[in-house]
């Protein structure tokens, strides 16, 4: 089973590692949102401690990396659906829930490659203290991220007919649980309802372990 599971596992990865415009993507997006988003609404807003507006932001530019790549990494599954290829997983031998765990397991590090690329990039520019990162919780808290993200990705896939329907149901999702999450502002200033969405919205606890951990 571990041969079986390895082997579907090497397959996803390369096959998500193969597209180098979805790598440089990864990385374009990110910086787009820190220096152009965060830059332009930073010059607007008053400083209101020591960072500025572009700083607190970092937590929810590098939650969003996860979030995004993890997501797209499970449009792999839409694929196989499509192709015939999930079929033939189903009937081999190979246990159902391995199948499910290489997908979950390849898409969580696809997620966590392109944040720790992100990472390298942003210590390169000075954007990250490394002396003031708490390594521990920041590993623990990108990986248990990149999982939740990878599970929401996959099940999405799942319910999804066909690309465009995969697309259409990702951005339902993935736009909420983004900006309803403290990743660009402070969730107690959302509305009471807002405010309660963003308390069960899981993604808001990744954010805040990752703020955390950079000790933002």
């Amino acid at each position: 089973m571990l041969i079986a599971l390895k082997s579907v596992l090497d397959r996803e990865l390369k096959k998500t590692f193969r597209q180098k415009s979805r790598l440089l993507s990864a990385m374009v997006r990110p910086l787009i949102w820190l220096f152009v988003i965060g830059g332009g609404v930073g010059s607007i807003m008053p400083n209101s401690g020591p960072q500025n507006y572009q700083d607190t932001i970092i937590p929810g530019v590098l939650g969003m990396t996860l979030l995004f790549g993890s997501m797209m990494s499970a449009l792999t599954t839409v694929y196989d659906k499509e192709s015939g290829v999930m079929r033939m997983f189903i009937i081999s031998p190979m246990p159902s829930y391995a199948v499910i765990l290489s997908k979950l397991a390849s898409s969580t590090l696809a997620g966590l490659v392109q944040i720790i690329m992100l990472c390298a990039l942003l210590f390169a520019l000075q954007q990250i203290n490394i002396s003031q990162l708490n390594w521990p919780l920041f590993l623990f808290s990108i990986t248990l991220t990149a999982i939740a993200c990878s599970a929401l990705g996959l099940i999405t896939a799942v319910v999804s007919k066909s690309i465009d329907n995969f697309a259409a149901i990702m951005n339902f999702v993935i736009f909420p649980v983004f900006f309803l999450s403290g990743a660009l502002y402070p969730v107690q200033n959302l509305p009471t309802v807002l405010h309660w969405v963003a308390t069960a919205n899981p993604f808001t606890y990744g954010v805040d372990l990752i703020k955390h951990s950079l000790n933002i």
